[in-house]
């Protein structure tokens, strides 16, 4: 596969992370190299404060590292790829300023390059926080695939920034120029958003929920979770507990609820999802937790765990892909003790049971509808 990224100024090596000669996705894409083809040609000054807003594998930032950008980004994993990329293309560590979707973005923004993430809460969220920092002589270039661009797209933009336009689409990649209007009135952002959980879901119900923007179903309780708070594995005395990829936590503070005694911990590559974990967790209960953003059980002691609760995801951005998936069943088996347990929910069409009968020998069908599975793995 093709690694090498062209713009004007250079040819770049670049791989996803954690890096897997396997993988055949690449990471960047067309609308990378159109925004960055753009900033070339239009002659855009890089002098001042650049800050670039959801760039997905470290692309954008590796190529504009020589103007010292600011990188915010809601995923460990992109922070990371963005590391690894910097040094495997020569430019020092402290080239790009990394920050989170939980850091205060910086007071002054110059140009400001906006990657369309996939959640449209999460858009409005961070133009918010960035709108403060934007001034009228502020630059503002989006760039997405034209599937990833919509009305309301456009809408958050000339809401919160000022008037929007689009460029023509080019290899199915389109711009967003918006022009800034900072003495425009603006409504106060939404986020984050909070909800009652309804009954019948066990320790649960009738709990309130936080979300902060880009966590998976922001503003309702997911179907597939629902279904899994109704059968979840009894968790007793001082157990080690991991909500593998956490969401809002829901899952992990069932178990908590139920068992006192237990230690969970919630890990997610999103730190808008431990966010979201953590003040979920504080508002309901007293018992031991830790909250950690981090490459899935990476980091988490061999043989230290002794029950995993697990929804993956299979998308990563607009691709499906079952990597993520493998990765966490792996960690999984790797972290749990032998007799531990991994207990997963997925839609029935992913043969989910597969891949466990593949790692542990084993797989058990715990309950099922229409679309979900529930199944259970013992590690031997």
């Amino acid at each position: 596969m093709n690694d090498r990224m062209t713009t004007p100024w250079a040819e770049y090596a670049l791989t996803r992370f954690p890096e897997d000669p396997r993988d055949q996705l690449r990471a960047w894409d067309a609308a990378d190299t159109y925004l960055l083809r753009h900033l070339a040609e239009s002659g855009t000054s890089l002098s001042g404060s650049v800050v670039v807003v959801g760039d997905r594998w470290g692309a954008l930032a590796t190529a504009l590292s020589e103007h010292r950008p600011t990188q915010i980004t809601d995923s460990f994993l992109a922070q990371e790829a963005t590391r690894a990329n910097l040094a495997r293309n020569g430019a020092d560590a402290d080239a790009v300023r990394l920050l989170t979707t939980r850091d205060t973005p910086p007071d002054r923004i110059d140009v400001l390059l906006v990657r369309v993430p996939k959640s449209l809460a999460l858009l409005e969220d961070q133009l918010h926080r960035l709108a403060p920092g934007v001034h009228e002589g502020t630059v503002v270039v989006g760039t997405g695939m034209v599937k990833e661009i919509h009305t309301s797209t456009l809408n958050l933009f000339e809401r919160i920034l000022g008037p929007t336009r689009t460029s023509l689409a080019e290899k199915k990649a389109r711009l967003i120029f918006c022009t800034p209007y900072p003495g425009a009135a603006r409504e106060a952002n939404p986020w984050p958003y909070s909800y009652q959980l309804p009954d019948g879901i066990g320790a649960v119900s009738g709990r309130t929920v936080t979300n902060h923007a880009g966590v998976f179903c922001a503003d309702r309780l997911d179907l597939g979770t629902r279904f899994f708070l109704q059968h979840l594995p009894r968790s007793r005395g001082a157990e080690r507990v991991v909500d593998l990829g956490c969401g809002n936590g829901v899952l992990g503070m069932a178990i908590a609820l139920e068992n006192p005694e237990a230690e969970v911990l919630f890990v997610d590559e999103s730190y808008q999802a431990v966010a979201s974990a953590e003040e979920t967790y504080r508002a309901n209960t007293e018992g031991s937790a830790e909250f950690r953003v981090g490459d899935g059980l990476t980091g988490v002691p061999a043989g230290s765990v002794d029950l995993v609760v697990n929804n993956p995801p299979f998308h990563s951005h607009q691709a499906t892909t079952d990597t993520t998936a493998w990765r966490m069943f792996s960690g999984a088996r790797r972290a749990l003790r032998p007799g531990g347990e991994l207990w997963v929910i997925g839609n029935r069409h992913l043969g989910y049971h597969l891949k466990l009968r593949r790692l542990f020998g084993n797989s058990e069908l715990v309950a099922g509808d229409a679309k979900f599975v529930i199944l259970r793995a013992v590690k031997k």
